[in-house]
C-alpha cells in the first residue's frame, strides 16, 4: 500500500497514537489476505504482513490490545450506559380494522411502544358484545369503534361498506383527538389500505403517517372473492394502493417478496422496509404445553378462507385419520368458507373428528397450539397464498410443535427442510404423506 514494502510505517503510526493516550482500531478484511498457495495480487498482501501486526501488537501493547468480535464490541458498548430514552413520551395511535387482541402484530406494536413510555391508543375492532368500547391493556388504550362479531363478508360489497365505516369513523376520531393535543405519529394497518385516508388531514398538520401493509390489496381481493383469478376490481384497487403509499412518509410490508411487488407498483421503493411478523418469544412458549392424553391432535388457526387450502387439509386428514386412531384436526377461526369446509367434513363423514373452534385472542392461542401434536399450513400456491408469509409457522416453532406447510414461493424463501415439512401445494395426497412422516 501507498508502495511501502513493508507494514512498518503502520507501526510507527500505531505507536504513536497508543503513546499518546489515543485509541486505534485496526480493522482487517480477510478479502485483501493473499493466504498461502494464492497467486499474487495488486488487491491483496502477503499473510505476512498481517502476522507481523499481531506480533507487534501481542510484544508492544500486549496489555492494552483487544482482539473483538462485532459482536463482543456491540455487548460490550450497550453495557457502557442504559438505552438512549425519548426526549419526551409520544403520543401515537394505530389504526386496524381488526379486533385487537387477536392481531400479534398491531398488539406487539402498541405493547413495545407503551413499555418505552409512549402514550399508545388503538382504534379497532370490538369482537363480541360484552367487550367495553374502550379499555386500557397491557398499557395500551384501546377504542373499539365498530364490532365484528364473526366474518359476514361474502360478497366484495359486504366487505367494502364496513371498511367504509369504520374509515370514517376513524378519520372523525383522530381529528376530534388532534385538536384536544397533536399526534406524533398515526400508524395505519390495511386491510384495507385507503385507511390511510382516516390520517391525511393530521399529515397535513405535520404528524407522521406510517402505513404497514399486512397483504396486498388486489392479491387478497382475488384470492377471497374469485378463488385466485384475476378479476375487473384489479385496477381500481391498484390506484387505492399506489394513492395510499403517496400518502404515507413510510410504508412497511410484511416480506421480502412483496416488498418487491409493492414498491414497483407504488413507487415507494425510498420509503418502502420489511418487518416481518415474527412469533413473540414471550407469548410463544414451549413450557406451555399441558396435555398427556393420547389423542393425536392436528391443529390450524387462521383464518377460514379459500387461499387457506383447508378443504385440502379436511382430504387429506380423512385419509391419514384411517391410519392413526384418535387422530383429530382442529380449526380456530372464521372466515368465508366455513360453512362449506362444515359441509365438507360432513360429506367426508370425518366430522366428528374434525372439530371447527372460534377465534381467539393470541394468548390463548398460543396454549392451544402448544398443546397440538402437528400444526398445518396447507395454502394454495395462488397470486396470493404463494407470497403471503404465515406467521403461524415460527409460532409453532417457538413452541416446539412440528409443522408441515405447502412449498410455496414465500416459504422456500425463507424456510428450508432442516426446519420444518414441505409438501407439494394443491396435492392432498401429499398433504397426507407429509403428516403421517411428521407424526
Amino acid at each position: 500500500l501507498l508502495r511501502e514494502p513493508s507494514p512498518t510505517i503502520w507501526l510507527r503510526k500505531l505507536d504513536w497514537i497508543a503513546d499518546r493516550g489515543g485509541m486505534a482500531l485496526v480493522n482487517v478484511h480477510p478479502d485483501y489476505v493473499r493466504l498461502e498457495g494464492e497467486a499474487p495480487s495488486a488487491r491483496t498482501y502477503p499473510l505476512a504482513c498481517y502476522t507481523s501486526l499481531l506480533g507487534h501488537i501481542r510484544d508492544r501493547h500486549g496489555e492494552t490490545a483487544w482482539h473483538a468480535l462485532p459482536r463482543d464490541v456491540a455487548a460490550h458498548i450497550r453495557s457502557l450506559s442504559p438505552r438512549p430514552a425519548c426526549a419526551r413520551p409520544r403520543r401515537i395511535c394505530l389504526v386496524t380494522q381488526s379486533c385487537y387482541e387477536r392481531d400479534n402484530r398491531v398488539m406487539r406494536y402498541a405493547e413495545s411502544l407503551a413499555a418505552r413510555g409512549d402514550f399508545v391508543e388503538v382504534l379497532a375492532l370490538r369482537r363480541h358484545p360484552s367487550d367495553p368500547r374502550a379499555a386500557t391493556l397491557e398499557g395500551v388504550r384501546v377504542h373499539r369503534l365498530d364490532d365484528r362479531f364473526g366474518k359476514p363478508e361474502r360478497s366484495p360489497l359486504g366487505h367494502l361498506r364496513p371498511a367504509l365505516r369504520f374509515a370514517f369513523r376513524a378519520a372523525r376520531w383522530l381529528r376530534t383527538e388532534a385538536d384536544r393535543r397533536p399526534f406524533d405519529l398515526v400508524h395505519v394497518h390495511n386491510m384495507p389500505d385507503f385507511l390511510a385516508l382516516a390520517a391525511a388531514p393530521l399529515r397535513r398538520r405535520g404528524t407522521r403517517v406510517l402505513l404497514d401493509i399486512h397483504d396486498l390489496t388486489p392479491e387478497f381481493y382475488a384470492a377471497k372473492f374469485r378463488d385466485g383469478r384475476p378479476g375487473g376490481a384489479g385496477t381500481p384497487l391498484r390506484w387505492l394502493e399506489r394513492g395510499s403509499a403517496a400518502l404515507a412518509d413510510h410504508v412497511i410490508v410484511s416480506n421480502h417478496l412483496w416488498r418487491e411487488t409493492y414498491a414497483k407498483r407504488t413507487g415507494s421503493t425510498g420509503r418502502c422496509s420489511v418487518f416481518l411478523n415474527h412469533a413473540d418469544s414471550r407469548v410463544f412458549r414451549p413450557d406451555l404445553r399441558s396435555r398427556s392424553d393420547s389423542r393425536t391432535i392436528i391443529l390450524f388457526p387462521g383464518s377460514l378462507s379459500w387461499h387457506q387450502g383447508l378443504d385440502l387439509a379436511l382430504l387429506a386428514f380423512r385419509e391419514l385419520s384411517a391410519e392413526i386412531e384418535g387422530a383429530e384436526l382442529h380449526l380456530y377461526g372464521d372466515g368465508a368458507m366455513k360453512p362449506a369446509l362444515i359441509a365438507l367434513a360432513a360429506e367426508l363423514d370425518c366430522r366428528g373428528a374434525v372439530r371447527f373452534h372460534d377465534p381467539v385472542p393470541v394468548r390463548e392461542i398460543a396454549r392451544v397450539m402448544a398443546d397440538a401434536d402437528l400444526g398445518i399450513v396447507p395454502k394454495r400456491a395462488d397470486a396470493f397464498g404463494n407470497e403471503a408469509y404465515s406467521t403461524k409457522i415460527m409460532e409453532f416453532m417457538a413452541l416446539g410443535v412440528p409443522v408441515v406447510v405447502a412449498a410455496t414461493r414465500i416459504d422456500r424463501h425463507y424456510f428450508d427442510e432442516s426446519v420444518l415439512r414441505f409438501f407439494q401445494p394443491g396435492d392432498a395426497r401429499s398433504l397426507a404423506r407429509t403428516m403421517r412422516e411428521a407424526l
